[in-house]
């Protein structure tokens, strides 16, 4: 490897390993797995050049994609699979909460991208579920500068979950 890649991917690994690794710890539960995906997730970025050339908020938004899947990856293969025979199959799923906890760590990263003005009214108005008239009459602005706001922040949010990589 050229130093300069040497140098790039040490950078990489200061600034993302810690965070992936108590990402996967969080999913896991298991330290040593966590150390393994860390690695695999920086030789793959590694192996994509475009990912180093990112910002780092759109590099740490891959990495905690890649790790994820490795995640699922390891967990639905042959030799990590212990079937135990029942005689009575669960009747529910389990939900263990990291889809909400991933989606709620790219929306946060995505809204502290917009301006202030941006941010302050799609919080009140969607997470405060407060009609206009209500963030205008908290904010002490007119209804058409909320509706405004709501307009171009809400289209300003959707490029920078686009930029994250978010396509739904």
């Amino acid at each position: 490897m050229p130093p300069d890649d040497d140098a790039r991917l040490g950078a990489l690994y200061d600034a993302h390993a810690a965070p992936i690794w108590r990402y996967v710890v969080r999913l896991t539960g298991d330290r040593a797995a966590a150390d393994d995906v860390v690695q695999e997730t920086m030789l793959r970025a590694w192996r994509s050049p475009r990912i180093m050339e990112q910002g780092p908020s759109s590099t740490r938004s891959w990495m905690l994609t890649v790790a994820r899947h490795i995640v699922i990856d390891e967990a639905r293969s042959a030799r990590r699979r212990h079937e135990i025979v029942v005689e009575e199959t669960p009747e529910v799923a389990r939900d263990d909460g990291s889809d909400a906890l991933f989606s709620a760590m790219i929306v946060e990263d995505a809204l502290a991208a917009l301006t202030h003005e941006h941010r302050e009214v799609i919080v009140r108005a969607y997470f405060g579920a407060r009609s206009v008239a209500e963030v205008a009459e908290e904010l002490g602005i007119p209804e058409g500068t909320v509706k405004s706001r709501l307009h171009y922040g809400l289209r300003a949010l959707r490029l920078a979950l686009q930029e994250k990589g978010v396509t739904r």
